[in-house]
């Protein structure tokens, strides 16, 4: 892989340097990489400059203290994150000595970003910014704000690019598929799930990505009969369908956290024939599981019950505890 991606060789050496200092089982490895076990959200907070620079400080700070995984979308805070993300990357190249490959940089693609701030009239942006110039018709969007046309999704991750200064992201997420499937059949849903990981791979073999998944909020954590679950093991199928044994789909996200345990506790994935929780099915699969809003955005950071903080370690703060619960 090029030095233009996360591979081995960086994120061993960004390892290297916290050797004897980070908490036993704080670096994992996965698909030739070596993550650690807490990431960088930039999901929050107001679309305005003040905002942007602390955003770039706390993703400087945070890898020099050991998390080299990042994760944005084109739609948090108007592109704003991934923007800030960009300065955060060129401040630890120059300054601190920490190069692109040692780096985990993830984002995804599928809700319509507006550029910075919100438009005065939405459907004339989306009308200049899309639909006129081919990238996505009117009856391609679903809900007036969800798009994961193969056009679409290469305008997206280009554009990703472009907000964060990569030539390659490692981890390429098409964002809540599952707001599909309120809008058409799961047979459509799935044909345009095959067709947006077709051009996927196509960016794979180009080196604009590494790996690409699903990152969602409802569709692994509900019963298969709800009508809004996704199949981890028919995505997987897909993605082989495509890209055959050597396929990209490695990595999915979606949230865990102490009010949000679905994860390992529903079973709702069928692998030959035995029922598992998606957590499980993902480690027979071979695929990485990301956890989103760890601490449910905020509402579990503190007022934890005694129990709960004795059985994690009794950690200082509420908010070390629920991301204990996690990691």
């Amino acid at each position: 892989m090029s030095v233009n991606c996360a591979n081995t060789e960086g994120t061993v050496r960004y390892f290297e340097r916290f050797a004897g200092r980070a908490a036993n089982g704080h670096f994992r490895q996965q698909h030739g990489l070596v993550l650690s076990s807490i990431g960088t959200g930039t999901y929050l907070g107001n679309p305005d400059e003040t905002t942007d620079k602390n955003y770039a400080n706390a993703v400087v700070r945070a890898v020099q203290l050991g998390a080299n995984v990042i994760d944005s979308a084109a739609n948090y805070r108007f592109q704003r994150s991934e923007r800030s993300i960009g300065e955060a990357l060129q401040t630890l190249a120059n300054e601190h000595g920490i190069a692109r490959d040692e780096l985990v940089i993830c984002t995804k693609g599928g809700y319509l970003p507006f550029d910075g701030a919100p438009p005065r009239n939405v459907r004339e942006y989306v009308e200049e910014t899309f639909v006129k110039p081919g990238i996505a018709s009117f009856n391609d969007i679903v809900g007036g704000m969800h798009c994961m046309t193969p056009a679409y999704l290469q305008n997206q991750l280009e554009q990703s690019l472009r907000n964060m200064k990569l030539e390659c992201v490692d981890v390429y997420y098409i964002h809540n598929p599952e707001t599909q499937l309120q809008y058409v059949s799961e047979d459509e849903f799935y044909t345009r799930l095959l067709h947006a990981f077709e051009q996927l791979e196509k960016n794979r073999a180009e080196g604009k990505l590494a790996h690409y998944g699903v990152a969602t909020w409802n569709g692994f954590r509900v019963a298969p009969d709800s009508g809004g679950h996704h199949s981890l093991v028919g995505m997987f199928e897909a993605a082989h369908e495509v890209g055959g044994e050597d396929h990209g789909f490695r990595f999915i996200q979606l949230p865990f956290n102490l009010a949000m345990p679905e994860a390992l506790s529903l079973s709702n994935e069928t692998i030959d024939g035995d029922q598992m929780a998606v957590v499980e099915a993902a480690a027979g699969l071979g695929v990485t599981v990301m956890a989103s809003a760890s601490m449910l955005q905020g509402r579990v950071a503190r007022g934890l019950p005694d129990e709960v903080r004795k059985t994690l370690g009794s950690l200082p703060t509420d908010a070390q505890t629920a991301i204990q619960f996690v990691r």
